[in-house]
């Protein structure tokens, strides 16, 4: 219970010198170019190179996007079991709790945005890819069941690789119960925004991220249900450039605006001070 979380400050490494001695620079992944640590961070884990947004945890991106200290975390403790005895799993998510300090693939809460309340639900990609199991579903139709209850708006951060094999049809069933919950809420007159972060895609992409009432997404964040080569394979033809991008899907109108990462905590917070209006 003491264990101090991991953040996405301790995922990215620092580099070594000649001599074994930690650089106070990061290697940024798209444009391959050093940037000091200290400016990455204050930059919200942006290269201020080439504006590559880094992978974040749940925990950090919470901290970017809520008040400070407003924040109060749902069903911590709900822990994936193992229905089909698949081998290696209970391991491999024990070795995952311990690595990031997280008991799954999403964080929920509820906290404030620029003073105004909302339920929060942050998918963590640092987590067995943040895929789909039974309790990344349960916590997130929780979230919307208890959104619907409060009266209170959704901000949903997606990022996954998909269903989770591990638990089979058991994740896929998540797809409908999500969005059986998604269903509830905006009945009850509710705003759901969600914001697509890399990569949202499979089962996610399929159905709760794609419901929002506004959908927003991170600058050339991957965004899609099958891979390229899944698709070309069906349908016998070649796909444009860039056709699972955040640019080329707002471009056709999947998603409502593309916000750089420093302008999401301004932009949520207009969206839901109309919302309150």
């Amino acid at each position: 219970m003491f264990k101090k979380t991991r953040t996405v400050s301790q995922f990215l490494k620092p580099q070594k010198d000649d001599e074994g001695d930690p650089k106070e620079v990061v290697v940024c992944k798209r444009c391959k170019k050093e940037v000091l640590r200290q400016n990455y961070a204050k930059n919200l884990f942006v290269c201020p190179l080439c504006g590559h947004c880094s992978r974040v945890s749940a925990y950090d991106r919470i901290a970017m996007t809520c008040d400070e200290g407003s924040f109060r975390e749902l069903d911590r403790k709900l822990r994936s079991g193992n229905p089909l005895k698949f081998k290696g799993y209970p391991e491999k998510l024990e070795n995952l709790r311990s690595a990031t300090g997280l008991q799954e693939a999403v964080v929920t809460g509820v906290g404030k945005i620029g003073g105004h309340p909302a339920a929060v639900g942050v998918m963590d990609s640092h987590f067995l890819m943040a895929s789909m199991g039974s309790v990344v579903g349960e916590k997130l139709a929780r979230l919307f069941e208890y959104a619907a209850k409060k009266k209170l708006p959704v901000v949903l951060f997606t990022a996954s690789g998909g269903a989770r094999m591990h638990e089979g049809i058991y994740s896929l069933m998540q797809m409908a119960k999500v969005s059986a919950a998604v269903g509830r809420h905006s009945q009850e007159g509710l705003l759901y925004v969600t914001v697509l972060t890399d990569p949202t895609t499979g089962g996610v992409t399929a159905s709760f991220a794609m419901q929002g009432d506004i959908i927003l997404a991170e600058p050339r964040a991957t965004i899609g249900f099958a891979g390229r080569r899944v698709i070309e394979g069906t349908i016998g033809e070649k796909l444009p450039s860039g056709f699972q991008s955040a640019e080329f899907l707002c471009e056709h109108g999947f998603v409502d605006r593309i916000v750089p990462r420093p302008e999401m905590r301004e932009t949520l917070q207009k969206i839901l001070a109309i919302h309150s209006k």
